[in-house]
């Protein structure tokens, strides 16, 4: 496969994700949604935590891209929203930041985010992490795919169990009174035999 079909391939499957942008400066919102827009996402604007919750209860959304200083509510106590709930605990969301502190990461990765970013950054490096994440994102979809297949396998194959052990316990104790019908008949020649 040539590298323009497998691009190609690669902005159709892109097409079809959608991006949650969370920001409270309109101009990075509007930034982020032009580029990735360019890369064939379609992305929603929220301006505030509080916004970016309600959005994500109301709608599915592949990836957030999330500011972690914002007023009201800060990026870490959005995130940790997203976590605690049962429907989004594994919505990827990666954390932006303007603020080049060295701890920033430790509390965004140990609020359970996916990613971490400092401004400034190049776009070309949160497109390929955005990629990387999806790509995690999907092959934990497929785990949990063939965890429920199995789950339901392992389910039918615990009831044809019940169902054979059901016919066995049948089976013996139809055994048991036809040993107990030859007996009484046995009983019955040994005693005709013996007049």
């Amino acid at each position: 496969m040539d590298q323009a079909s497998s691009s190609g391939i690669a902005m159709r499957r892109r097409a079809t994700r959608t991006i949650l942008a969370v920001d409270d400066s309109r101009t990075n919102l509007s930034v982020l949604a032009h580029r990735l827009g360019n890369l064939g996402y379609l992305v929603v604007l929220a301006d505030s935590g509080t916004q970016a919750l309600e959005l994500i209860s109301a709608r599915g959304f592949d990836l957030v891209l999330l500011d972690k200083v914002m007023p009201e509510l800060s990026g870490i106590h959005v995130l940790q929203e997203i976590r605690s709930a049962r429907d989004t605990a594994d919505l990827p969301v990666i954390l932006l930041t303007a603020q080049n502190e060295p701890l920033g990461a430790v509390d965004a990765f140990a609020a359970g985010a996916d990613d971490y970013l400092a401004r400034p950054f190049e776009f070309e490096v949160l497109a390929a992490r955005i990629e990387r994440v999806l790509a995690r994102a999907d092959r934990i979809e497929e785990l949990k795919r063939s965890n429920l297949a199995l789950d339901a396998r392992i389910a039918a194959r615990a009831i044809e169990l019940g169902e054979a052990r059901t016919e066995l316990a049948a089976g013996k104790a139809d055994r048991k009174r036809l040993l107990a019908s030859i007996q009484t008949l046995n009983d019955e020649l040994d005693r005709t035999a013996s007049r």
